[in-house]
């Protein structure tokens, strides 16, 4: 609920005390930006009064008659000029000319009311000043929090490949100056080093563009019917390699012949994403698990590792962008920091939603709710 203050402008008693009666308990309601809006009127007979009271404190909307005993409506916007920026004014009056509508437009006005009005005139005018008004703060409110995030992505992009681009150039320097001597295999570690960076880095690229597209909405989707057990057994197959070589056993149980409508580029990012960090940041001699569970509400996707596990506060910072979860236990593990940010918004694609039970040294469980899993027509 929004209350704009308005401030009622009239030297007669009557037309003071209809505008409050007819804004008392007035609400109007605004979809487009999920607000309901009410109003809050003072009021004053005078010019003089006016002026004052709008550069103590500028009401949302001033409801001011052209013509007053003392300094006139005109006067008032001539007056309050560094008040109007964020303030709409309603000029009422019962002298209306081309001349006075020019001249109150010039000098600020938004609307005018010409009397006598009926309370639902008066209303009108408010509805459309209010809407105006809300709508205004609220794109500027938005291209604010943009600039705000801009500045951040910015910032912490600039920061996430400054290490790498940092590291691969004192290789270089090292490699250049043959800092080790003339054997070429001792400067194996530092092309593999580097290596390893440039991959973080084109990793992050990756990320970053899958990222745009998802929230530009430019992704074109190819939606078909998939067999889950194979697009897990897919994901599974990217990591064994990696797996095997630290003895950890991968695993998929459940839902055989489970089809889902989906996109399979999609689908494949959001099961690699889950599993290889399952892989990742899983002990020697673990395990990883996927189990799929049709259930009443869709396609339940649970995987399982036996990890370093998480905190508490850990997990509730963990699908924000650019976050690592950075310990001592995973200071050497490479990653953007978007994939989970990543996977958050794949999932609402299907009307889901990704959440996770950790517990530090023990593992931890990614669940997985698609509850879109079938054609729309279906």
């Amino acid at each position: 609920m929004i209350t704009l203050n308005v401030l009622a402008v009239d030297d007669e008693a009557g037309m003071r005390s209809g505008i409050v009666r007819s804004l008392d308990h007035f609400e109007v309601e605004l979809p487009e930006a999920q607000e309901t809006i009410q109003f809050k009127v003072e009021e004053t007979s005078t010019g003089e009064d006016a002026v004052a009271l709008i550069q103590k404190a500028a009401p949302d909307i001033l409801l001011l008659d052209y013509k007053l005993p003392g300094i006139s409506g005109i006067d008032v916007l001539n007056q309050t000029v560094q008040q109007q920026d964020d303030m709409l004014t309603i000029m009422i009056t019962a002298y209306a000319s081309i001349n006075t509508a020019i001249t109150a437009t010039r000098k600020g006005a938004y609307d005018f009311l010409p009397k006598p009005f009926t309370p639902r005139d008066l209303k009108h005018s408010v509805r459309k000043a209010a809407t105006r008004l809300v709508l205004a703060r609220k794109a500027k409110a938005l291209e604010a929090a943009n600039k705000r995030v801009r500045f951040e992505f910015t910032r912490v992009l600039g920061h996430e490949l400054k290490a790498p681009i940092a590291a691969v150039s004192g290789y270089l320097y090292l490699l250049r100056d043959h800092i080790l001597g003339d054997d070429v295999g001792a400067y194996d570690d530092a092309v593999n080093r580097s290596l390893k960076r440039l991959d973080q880095m084109r990793k992050l690229i990756v990320d970053l563009l899958d990222m745009t597209r998802l929230e530009s909405g430019e992704k074109v989707r190819d939606m078909e019917w998939l067999d889950m057990q194979e697009v897990v057994a897919s994901a599974l197959e990217l990591v064994e390699t990696g797996a095997a070589r630290r003895s950890i056993t991968l695993a998929q149980e459940g839902a055989e012949g489970v089809r889902i409508w989906a996109d399979r580029g999609e689908l494949d990012m959001m099961l690699n994403n889950l599993v290889s960090n399952a892989v990742k940041y899983n002990r020697d001699n673990g395990s990883v698990t996927v189990a799929l569970c049709v259930g009443e509400d869709g396609l339940n996707i649970d995987v399982i590792d036996t990890g370093i596990g998480m905190t508490p506060e850990d997990v509730d910072k963990l699908f924000g962008e650019f976050v690592r979860i950075k310990t001592d236990q995973t200071r050497n593990i490479l990653g953007s920091g978007l994939g989970l940010s990543i996977l958050k918004r794949l999932a609402s694609l299907y009307g889901g939603e990704i959440s996770v039970a950790s517990e530090p040294d023990v593992g931890s469980t990614f669940s997985m709710r698609l509850r879109k899993i079938g054609k729309p027509d279906a």
